[in-house]
């Protein structure tokens, strides 16, 4: 009897962002993606959010392989820290352009030269343990993007990765649908599918519609032109190089991640730019603004991107001016609207124009619509679905197209992070609940910081902190020297006259006390300073800053 073919996703449900997903069969191990997501507001000093891999660190050893489907963040930027927690699989696999971008990010971390990567072309099978392997061109807003077909004796799994069925894309090279119909034909066990514009009607854009609607743009400008998108976009910053070369003006890559990107795809012949085209983000003020195109990060108001300097006036070549249009060729991902607006603003006042998706048809989503997901069902047939990549929302929204479509309800699963659905010949349901979490990245250290050291960073955040030094004899308890009271990020402190010198004057109130009381437990007195602070901080000012009481003895 085979045994059953286990899917648990780690990432990338209930969220958008952090893709990463094992499947399992015979005691073996195939990981599909390695994602993150970049933290939200409230995550004070964090600077990634990883899947909780912990699951894997006791299977490192069951690992056949780890598939890559393209090479956004999302998809491939935890790779670093699972190979550094869990160790190097057999191989990792992906398309030429992800391979290329995974080899540079890894080379970053020092892990390059040991990395098992290696190019799988699409269509081309092979076996890893239990399982057969096979990649699937799908087109995106990324070059190679591919889907993962897991083939088991229990059955077959299909991971489409982020896809749409833009029927001209840049680079001519369309879905492969027949692949994919052949793939119904067969019969598919399982299909876990994109569920990111489950929401939105109708076939998305082109992608080479953009590159007309980009140029015409461009041919209004008089002054400088700012173009923001991901610098993994190589199709876009294609389309852009081509409306600046047809406009005879100069290009300048202004970003690390842009112009790595670019060469990366260039040297592999995905990209290319005419001969000179290209200047130096230095040499940007050598040339007439009517002919300067700069290409740059930070069209999701990263708060270190090149454009988010630009708009701060913070960046070293290039200072922003009345005169310059900035176009947005993207949309905020969910939960960075607030700095895209932001980072906007601040352009406006500067005085320079901005041109956003909502004004021109500038951007296409890389992601298919309603109709697309739909078209993904009806070509694959598969016996069950699990909808991946989306919030909540999304997840049953996509759940409900595929009951438009015509699989029965129980035929599908709305599942979450950490629950692994189970397929054998028996039926499909739900395993344990693994209760998978997330892993932060903060500076250099990875781990899972708890509730209260993030709501440490908030509460110093919103209200500051008070810290105050008391010394005290060892012998008596009695006071050594005057208290030294430090505060950092305290409002409106200069309008409460004498709060300082009354605050050291309640702490020696209450050392005394202390010392009379004979009361000799460190802890206790800081203990007894810290309520005794916070609540004549808070009659005072009003606010609740971080009270942090330390007692030295000597």
């Amino acid at each position: 009897m085979p045994s059953k073919l286990r899917v648990l996703p780690l990432g990338g449900l209930g969220e958008i962002g952090k893709n990463m997903t094992v499947v399992e069969y015979d005691g073996r191990i195939v990981v599909v993606d390695t994602g993150l997501m970049f933290p939200t507001a409230e995550m004070h000093g964090i600077d990634l959010v990883l899947p909780d891999f912990s699951y894997l660190r006791e299977r490192a050893d069951d690992i056949e392989a780890i598939v890559l489907t393209h090479g956004h963040e999302d998809h491939v930027g935890a790779l670093p820290y699972v190979l550094r927690e869990v160790g190097m699989p057999p191989v990792i696999y992906g398309g030429l352009l992800t391979i290329g971008m995974v080899r540079s990010k890894l080379d970053e971390h020092k892990l390059g030269e040991s990395a098992p990567l290696q190019e799988l072309p699409p269509g081309e099978k092979v076996k890893r343990g239990p399982f057969e392997l096979e990649l699937i061109h799908l087109a995106h807003s990324i070059p190679d993007m591919r889907a993962v077909l897991l083939k088991t004796e229990a059955g077959s799994v299909l991971m489409t990765g982020d896809y749409k069925f833009d029927q001209t894309p840049v680079d001519g090279r369309p879905a492969d649908v027949s692949r994919l119909a052949a793939l119904g034909q067969e019969g598919l066990t399982l299909l876990c599918g994109d569920s990111t514009n489950a929401d939105r009607p109708g076939v998305a854009p082109s992608e080479s519609a953009v590159g007309p609607a980009l140029l015409e743009q461009f041919s209004r400008c008089k002054g400088r032109i700012i173009v923001t998108s991901f610098a993994s976009n190589i199709h876009r910053v294609q389309q852009v190089i081509d409306a600046a070369a047809r406009l005879d003006r100069k290009v300048a890559l202004v970003g690390r991640s842009m112009r790595k990107n670019f060469n990366i795809a260039s040297n592999l012949g995905i990209a290319n730019a005419p001969q000179g085209i290209f200047i130096q983000p230095r040499e940007i003020g050598d040339f007439p603004d009517e002919k300067v195109v700069v290409i740059s990060t930070g069209s999701q108001g990263e708060p270190l991107s090149a454009l988010r300097r630009m708009a701060n006036n913070d960046h070293r070549d290039v200072q922003l001016h009345s005169g310059d249009t900035v176009v947005f060729s993207a949309t905020p991902v969910p939960g960075n609207e607030r700095a895209v607006n932001e980072t906007i603003d601040r352009i406006y006042e500067i005085g320079a124009t901005v041109i956003t998706a909502k004004d021109a048809p500038i951007h296409a989503s890389g992601h298919g619509w309603q109709e697309e997901l739909k078209l993904m069902l009806n070509l694959t047939k598969p016996k069950y679905v699990m909808p991946v990549h989306g919030d909540y929302k999304r997840l049953r929204l996509h759940s409900e197209l595929a009951e438009a479509v015509g699989i029965g309800s129980d035929r599908i699963f709305q599942g979450r992070n950490g629950l692994p659905l189970e397929v054998d010949g028996s039926g499909a349901g739900f395993g344990e609940d693994i209760h998978a979490g997330v892993i932060y990245v903060d500076g250099v250290n990875i781990g899972e910081p708890d509730d209260a050291a993030l709501r440490d960073r908030r509460e110093i955040s919103a209200d500051g902190i008070f810290i105050v030094v008391a010394t005290i004899s060892s012998d008596d308890g009695s006071i050594v020297a005057d208290p030294e009271v430090i505060f950092r990020g305290v409002a409106f402190l200069e309008e409460a006259d004498g709060l300082v010198e009354d605050l050291k004057d309640l702490v020696e109130d209450q050392l005394d006390a202390a010392a009379s009381a004979r009361r000799r437990e460190n802890h206790l007195i800081e203990e007894d300073l810290h309520d005794a602070i916070g609540k004549f901080v808070w009659q005072r000012l009003r606010r609740r800053p971080m009270v942090l009481p330390v007692v030295v003895e000597v």
